[in-house]
């Protein structure tokens, strides 16, 4: 039995200490921390450019709805409330507060203080205009075409 002994004893040990592995551990956590600062930093043009999209999104739904149906569709912009509506819908869809927004449409669609609509018609065509999304040097601009009703949207 001693030789069996004194043989398990002469076997070097093969694994991790504790200490190494919470050091591992450690490192891998720093690493990935790193990663989601770097990540997180672009979340600011992520932010604006998801609002941008979003907002086309809304005015598309709105022309498709003025084609199908036959009847106007509009996209009314509330500048105070960094917020927007479409008709047909109730919903509220809010922009960050972050986010500076401004309208440019036809005249006869400046509702109010600080509101303005986007109108398509049964034919496809719009009132026109251009919203513009704007964070520190970041923005984004949709451009309402009057004639077909077109949206557009790009990075100033």
């Amino acid at each position: 039995m001693q030789g069996k002994r004194q043989k398990a004893k002469g076997k070097s040990q093969r694994g991790f200490t504790l200490l190494e592995l919470v050091v591992v551990l450690f490192v891998v956590v720093l690493g990935f921390s790193v990663i989601g600062l770097n990540l997180s930093s672009g979340s600011d043009s992520t932010e604006i450019k998801a609002a941008a999209r979003d907002i086309v999104s809304a005015l598309r739904y709105a022309r498709g709805q003025a084609l199908m149906t036959h009847q106007e569709a509009t996209v009314a912009v509330d500048l105070g409330g960094n917020s927007y509506t479409v008709s047909g819908r109730d919903k509220l869809y809010k922009i960050p507060e972050t986010i500076d927004i401004t309208v440019v449409t036809a005249q006869t669609e400046l509702v109010g203080e600080g509101a303005a609509n986007i109108r398509f018609f049964a034919d496809g065509s719009s009132t026109g205009g251009r919203i513009t999304l704007e964070r520190g040097n970041v923005s984004w601009k949709i451009d309402i075409n009057w004639l077909t009703g077109q949206i557009e949207l790009e990075s100033k």
